[in-house]
């Protein structure tokens, strides 16, 4: 397959900015250059998911998830350098939940090292690997990692959510070291929210599920879960509700609620990014919504690394298009402005029970978004990268 590049011109697609303010948008209006970062035929390329870049912080490599295997669940961890092509395989032979988040792979040590979790032999594990040696260390079995940030040397650990007897608390693990301490524990979660859990799992075990690091890693969000069927691979590997906030640097939880959408860390760290064009206090659950912007269906909104802009998925149903066709569109924090960077059929991808979304996530330097696209066989990722610089 020849890499095709395309120049998008999305003026006709875009609201105009607020008056008298900054066009932040501009950048993103026009000559928008787009195009696969590693095609080849036969397999899949996906990044991980909105929570975490794809791009390493020093800007030279792309890291992704490789599958050969049409539901792209088994595969390998690869980066590619973005200057030259090469390809490095990182991790072999690993088998992964679905390819919706496929082995949650995230740069971190500020680039020198990557995280990942998956299935070898029927085990699972959550293991790190030096970049420059390619050696792997296996950090923790039976854990699932959660999100952390690339500049840390820390990640968050949970249990398997869909074993019944599995550790139900919030570990953090240090890469460089491997020490594992206990952050939270499940039965302090109930102590904290007993009237809460039992609306929401009645008496059912609660086990804390995906929890996402802080920038400043001094707070942490996350799911709740309880065990459904036993089955890691389906819908009905466990039920997976709730919200909780919780200071790491305090040591004491901060807010509940039953919302959780799409959630994600603005870079104050303390507000949280969730769909529907919701900013909300992470301490105090006080939500403003975001003015003048249309409704994204499917959105997984991310913020910029200056945070000023806003990138997130969705269905064009509501834009002209079907619910087959994706949109990856990028919107001024204060409102009123938004581009549509670029337009594709989303309807193939994995043969999975769980395919992998676009989510978008900016660069480092805020010039680039990377998302995927599933428009034939194979979902692929792909990167637009801003005009006018």
């Amino acid at each position: 397959m020849k890499t095709t590049l395309i120049f998008a011109l999305v003026a006709a697609t875009c609201a105009a900015p607020l008056d008298g303010a900054e066009d932040r948008l501009a950048p993103w209006r026009g000559g928008v250059q787009l195009q696969p970062v590693a095609a080849r035929d036969g397999r899949h390329t996906i990044h991980s998911y909105f929570n975490t870049c794809p791009e390493s912080p020093d800007r030279e490599w792309v890291l992704f998830f490789a599958s050969t295997m049409l539901n792209g669940q088994r595969g390998e961890v690869c980066i590619r350098n973005r200057a030259t092509g090469e390809e490095r395989i990182l991790a072999r032979g690993l088998d992964t939940e679905d390819a919706h988040r496929a082995a949650c792979q995230q740069w971190v040590s500020g680039g020198r090292r990557v995280v990942y979790h998956g299935e070898r032999e029927g085990r699972w594990f959550t293991a790190v690997v030096d970049v420059e040696t390619g050696m792997e260390r296996i950090l923790a079995r039976d854990r699932l990692a959660g999100w952390s940030q690339p500049h840390a040397d820390i990640v968050p650990l949970y249990g398997l959510h869909w074993e019944l007897g599995s550790p139900g608390d919030l570990e953090v693990v240090n890469v460089a070291t491997g020490e594992i301490r206990t952050a939270i524990t499940a039965d302090a979660l109930k102590q904290a929210y007993p009237e809460f859990l039992t609306k929401l799992f009645g008496d059912k075990p609660v086990a804390i599920f995906f929890p996402v690091l802080s920038p400043d890693l001094n707070r942490v969000f996350f799911k709740l879960a309880t065990p459904a069927g036993g089955d890691a691979r389906s819908k009905q590997a466990s039920t997976r509700l709730g919200m909780v906030c919780y200071s790491l640097h305090d040591q004491r939880f901060l807010r509940a609620e039953n919302r959780w959408g799409h959630p994600a860390w603005h870079p104050d760290s303390r507000t949280i990014i969730e769909a529907g064009h919701l900013l909300i206090d992470s301490k105090t659950g006080a939500t403003q919504r975001i003015p003048d912007l249309p409704s994204l269906r499917g959105a997984h909104p991310s913020a910029s690394p200056d945070g000023t802009l806003i990138v997130a998925d969705t269905t064009l149903d509501r834009f002209g298009g079907t619910e087959k066709e994706w949109g990856v569109v990028v919107s001024d924090i204060r409102g009123g402005g938004h581009v549509i960077v670029h337009r594709f059929d989303n309807s193939g991808g994995a043969r999975s029970w769980r395919r992998a979304h676009p989510h978008p996530v900016f660069s480092p330097d805020g010039r680039r978004i990377y998302f995927n696209v599933s428009s034939g066989p194979w979902t692929q990722l792909w990167v637009a990268e801003r005009g006018g610089d």
